[in-house]
């Protein structure tokens, strides 16, 4: 054990104090930071949608309504059309708007022309066509003498909600915001446990490579078991990557929180002009969104069992995965190829894993979701996708169980492969090969 520790230890250090760990683990934040700044103020600037709109309104309807000028500003006009598309241009206008004669309201559909010697974007038109389309609605009520009160109470929304939070209120059941908390919440877990095994994984196999091509590893074991040697390294990188990881999750936020300040429209007034200017669809055909209901169903989550297991599933998945690679890294030497060779059942493995994820969330309590949140090669991705929607949790202990077995198994697996692949020279590991080396004696 003294030995894992020094090994342990020196693989930790050794890494951490290098300058080019201590950039990137720096500089990437800055540079996502700086990436959502280029692109939120390209985004920003390009979506500012000022335009002057010439209007010859003949109906008289949408005139009548007098829009408020925002990022389009509406001037109207009662000169001939003609007249107007020749001198709109000359005039300082984006855009001449043609609204027909109306002689009936009770139709559904009405169209008008728009000139515009460039293509407006379509946001920008359906911003258009809804203030029109208001405009004409309110023409119908007022013709019509129609109290809006009575409209606004025809408007029916039919929601459903678990009737067992309420019939158990200390039982948690999905609701429908819980629902949605908790598919993106899973695929968030997935996706981040996808993306562990695949960095620090392929983390392991470089640091073995390296060793193996510069020779230290044959002096490294001549004081240590090769097996120890193994577990010192798959325990240190991943200490490493946590270490990554856990600066990353407190600077990008922060950064990020920052750019979106300076942002244009980055502001809370602004956003709320913005909101206001770029209004596209009627507010009544929009459904409220209660913050507060938010916020108490994310916290009212079983976060006392989502954050534990999934601390388990992790750890648990990057151990069977970062030994699989410890071993693929230790059958090869120069020859990249040998390794992407060997790397193919690894990596189909996770893909299938991954790609589970969206029936999953889809059905988190049908036979797929409980099969791959089980299965150990496939629950470090798929149970703490299923975590938020709180599977029965005899299946969360046996999968912990068949994962913690499964971990045990890899790394007896790995390490037997390991101890041989280490100190072979000159000849191309094939999966046969392998075969034989994991009933070597010694």
């Amino acid at each position: 054990m003294h030995k894992f520790w020094l090994i342990f230890k020196r693989e930790y250090l050794s890494r951490v104090k290098k300058k080019s760990f201590i950039l990137v683990t720096l500089l990437t934040p800055v540079a996502i930071a700086a990436f959502s700044a280029v692109v939120g103020f390209i985004t920003a600037m390009g979506s500012q949608v000022e335009l002057e709109i010439l209007v010859r309104d003949e109906s008289g309807i949408f005139e009548q309504s007098a829009p408020e000028n925002g990022r389009i500003n509406y001037t109207f006009s009662q000169k001939d059309v003609e007249d107007l598309k020749r001198t709109y241009q000359e005039d300082g206008y984006n855009m001449l708007l043609v609204i027909p004669p109306v002689d009936e309201l009770d139709q559904r559909t009405f169209n008008g022309m728009y000139y515009s010697p460039d293509k407006p974007s379509l946001s920008a038109l359906e911003s258009i066509e809804g203030k029109i389309a208001r405009a004409f609605r309110e023409a119908k009520i007022r013709q019509y003498a129609l109290d809006e009160k009575v409209l606004e109470g025809l408007r029916t929304d039919f929601d459903l909600e678990n009737g067992e939070i309420r019939d158990n209120p200390t039982e948690k059941k999905a609701g429908k915001l819980n629902i949605i908390i908790g598919t993106v919440l899973g695929g968030l877990m997935g996706f981040l446990m996808y993306m562990v095994i695949f960095i620090y994984g392929g983390m392991v196999m470089r640091s073995v490579m390296e060793e193996k091509v510069n020779r230290i590893v044959e002096i490294m074991i001549s004081t240590v078991r090769p097996f120890q040697l193994m577990l010192g390294k798959i325990f240190g990188v991943g200490a490493v990557g946590l270490t990554q990881l856990a600066i990353w999750l407190v600077l990008i936020p922060v950064l990020l929180t920052v750019v979106t300040l300076f942002l244009p429209g980055g502001d809370p007034q602004s956003m709320a002009q913005m909101a206001e200017g770029m209004q596209q669809v009627p507010t009544e055909d929009l459904d409220d969104f209660n913050v507060n209901a938010f916020i108490r169903e994310f916290f009212g989550m079983n976060w006392g069992l989502i954050l534990p297991v999934f601390v388990l599933f992790f750890f648990g998945g990057y151990l069977i995965y970062s030994s699989m690679f410890a071993a693929i890294g230790s059958s090869i030497s120069e020859d990249m190829g040998e390794g992407q060779q060997l790397m193919l059942p690894i990596v189909m493995i996770v893909l299938v894993a991954f790609y589970m994820l969206f029936p999953v969330l889809e059905n988190p309590n049908g036979s797929l979701a409980a099969f791959a949140s089980i299965f150990p090669l496939f629950s470090p991705i798929v149970m703490p996708a299923r975590l938020a929607f709180d599977p029965p949790i005899w299946q969360v202990f046996l999968s912990l169980v068949l994962l913690a077995g499964t971990v045990v198994f890899f790394i007896w697996l790995s390490g037997r492969i390991y101890r041989i692949g280490i100190l072979m020279y000159g000849k191309k590991a094939s999966f046969k090969e392998i075969g034989k080396w994991l009933f070597y004696k010694g």
